[in-house]
């Protein structure tokens, strides 16, 4: 039984392909999602940690006391892995480290001198403040961890918050991975708390946790709401992270056991994931199939559940008769993980053409999951179709550019001319009477 489901994007017409490029708002974005979450909103706002509290009740199952929502120093002191989980975070630090850095450094105050006696430029800082949500629920992430707080400590960003659910089903513990991440990057400031409840703490701030001016993180469509939402509050976000998704382009040189591997990499995720093959061989698209129902034998029933939803309803296989048409195609998508597995001789020509992605991983030796998790690229990264307009979260992030600029006499009087003729037709007396009166005084 195949596990993709087929289609041939020249023979699909507009809503078709609509349909299939469509994916992960409706529930970010659903009435009754956006009126439950406005009213776990609109209690934290009234009445702070005791709201916080009764959302973990309510929502997780889990009854705490104002005073333990905070992980103390000690627990981050004592929380251990195993040795080979503490090298695999540190390695993953190391090249988050030396990424970041590098956008760090190319991120310096400039100035350039744009005529005779004008010089403009830019002062760059950290933003003030910072909440990082750390999902917990299907799984745990330490990798989201270090993947959101290592750019932001590298930012210099001076007050950090880290909120993080509790381990479902326990009576608050949180995974130690994700303390280990915290002690290693220094960050101090960390709350166990339901995720929509402690997004909208970290925007008012309440008497255990503190008001943040920008949240980012990863979650479920709750999660993502409350982002969305909070905005109303005057807090900043980044961007929609809803529901991961990933594409691959392929032509016949590939290898369809590798392939059906880095497809399952995303696709078990959940069974709202998304996972597209575009290529242009129906025979590579069949051997993958075949490839597929052998490898998801072999998956936890749970996650070949997901992987079949995200191959099957949500994604598939997108059969295209050149790869120029297949850039097309993943260009409207705009896909939060694409990988690129074509011939070497074609490999540069196709992907000059691809702008519209969150990551772009080239050949088979750069499985979704290396990035996910060590390569030091950004894998907090924009879905349902936002990388047409969004990146993913870097030291960048949390910077912010503040514009200069310095006039010296000659400069000013040679544009006084156009400052005050505009001013006059806009209106504005006052800007105009300051250039004025220089050029009667000087």
């Amino acid at each position: 039984m195949a596990v993709m489901r087929r289609m041939r994007w020249d023979a699909m017409d507009e809503t078709e392909r609509e349909a299939l490029c469509h994916r992960g708002l409706d529930d970010i974005f659903d009435p009754g999602l956006r009126e439950s979450i406005g009213r776990i909103i609109d209690d934290v706002r009234e009445h702070g940690d005791e709201a916080v509290c009764r959302a973990l009740r309510d929502f997780d199952k889990i009854n705490l006391e104002p005073h333990q929502l905070r992980i103390s120093s000690d627990e981050l002191a004592s929380a251990t892995v195993s040795d080979d989980v503490d090298a695999a975070i540190d390695d993953a630090i190391i090249h988050l480290r030396t990424f970041n850095d590098a956008l760090r450094a190319r991120a310096s105050d400039w100035w350039l001198e744009s005529e005779p006696g004008l010089f403009v430029g830019e002062k760059i800082t950290p933003i003030e403040s910072a909440g990082l949500f750390v999902p917990s629920g299907k799984a745990s992430y330490p990798s989201v961890a270090y993947q959101l707080g290592v750019p932001a400590v590298v930012a210099g960003v001076p007050n950090i918050a880290l909120v993080v659910p509790p381990v479902p089903g326990g009576g608050g513990e949180v995974d130690p991975a994700v303390l280990v991440v915290c002690r290693k990057l220094g960050i101090t400031n960390v709350f166990r708390v339901n995720g929509p409840a402690g997004i909208a703490a970290l925007g008012f701030g309440t008497a255990t946790l503190p008001k943040v001016r920008k949240v980012v993180g990863p979650g479920s469509p709750a999660v993502t709401c409350a982002q969305v939402e909070m905005q109303r509050h005057g807090m900043a976000t980044m961007m929609l992270l809803g529901p991961t998704e990933s594409m691959v382009i392929a032509d016949d040189s590939a290898d369809p056991v590798r392939l059906a591997a880095d497809l399952l990499i995303e696709a078990e995720h959940g069974t709202d994931s998304a996972v597209v093959l575009v290529t242009t061989s129906a025979a590579l698209a069949d051997a993958t199939d075949l490839e597929l129902v052998r490898q998801l034998a072999l998956l936890p029933p749970v996650r070949a559940t997901a992987a079949r939803a995200a191959l099957g309803t949500n994604g598939g296989c997108v059969l295209v008769p050149s790869l120029h048409m297949a850039a097309h195609m993943v260009n409207r998508y705009a896909p939060e993980h694409l990988q690129l597995v074509v011939d070497d001789a074609v490999r540069q020509t196709t992907l000059d053409l691809l702008t519209e992605a969150g990551e772009i991983l080239l050949g088979q030796h750069t499985p979704f999951s290396s990035a996910n998790f060590v390569l030091g690229c950004p894998a907090s990264l924009p879905t349902s179709g936002f990388a047409h307009v969004s990146s993913g979260i870097t030291v960048e992030t949390f910077l912010k550019r503040t514009a200069m600029a310095h006039c010296d006499e000659t400069a000013m009087r040679r544009m006084a001319p156009s400052v005050i003729a505009l001013a006059d037709h806009e209106g504005f007396p006052a800007h105009a009477a300051a250039l004025r009166m220089r050029l009667r005084s000087d």
